[in-house]
């Protein structure tokens, strides 16, 4: 097989590694950028102490950023249902039976747009910004509903 002269091949296995070594800094450095860009979000999105403390301390370790991100989701999620029950209990049988199918929407939407980020090609960046795209859009909603009901 012949290949054009713009196509080099690596002619030592230095090469080779020097190619991957390369490969998993700009990994790290996505990575590093994430969670940079994650913190500044965090505090606009309400996100809690626990979490911006726990993200500090993952050091940008794939596993740690991902648990931190599951365990705060999980937070978000109780004060979403929290605020959801309020501001439901607020409303007349019209405007819950509204609020029920834009939340089922809304649910809908956020697990079809984050599944996509999940790309199973993607590696490990794919899984943090997947998570990331979970946590996000629901403290997004949950901070929504809040404005709702006039809680300040």
């Amino acid at each position: 097989m012949r290949l054009s002269k713009m196509t080099t091949m690596p002619k030592f296995k230095s090469e080779v590694a020097n190619g991957r070594l390369w490969t998993r800094k700009v990994v790290v450095i996505g990575l590093a950028l994430c969670f940079s860009t994650s913190l500044a979000a965090a505090a606009d999105r309400e996100m809690t102490q626990e979490y911006l403390t726990c993200l500090e301390n993952s050091n940008g370790v794939t596993v740690e950023m991902i648990n931190c991100i599951l365990a705060e989701t999980r937070r978000q999620d109780a004060r979403l249902n929290e605020i959801y029950k309020r501001l439901i209990s607020r409303l007349g049988t019209e405007r819950k039976n509204a609020l029920v199918e834009a939340q089922r929407a809304w649910i809908r939407f956020r697990d079809s747009n984050c599944g996509f980020y999940a790309d199973p090609e993607g590696g490990s960046a794919a899984r943090v910004t997947a998570n990331e795209c979970f946590l996000n859009a629901t403290a997004d909603r949950a901070k929504e509903l809040r404005l709702l009901t006039n809680d300040q």
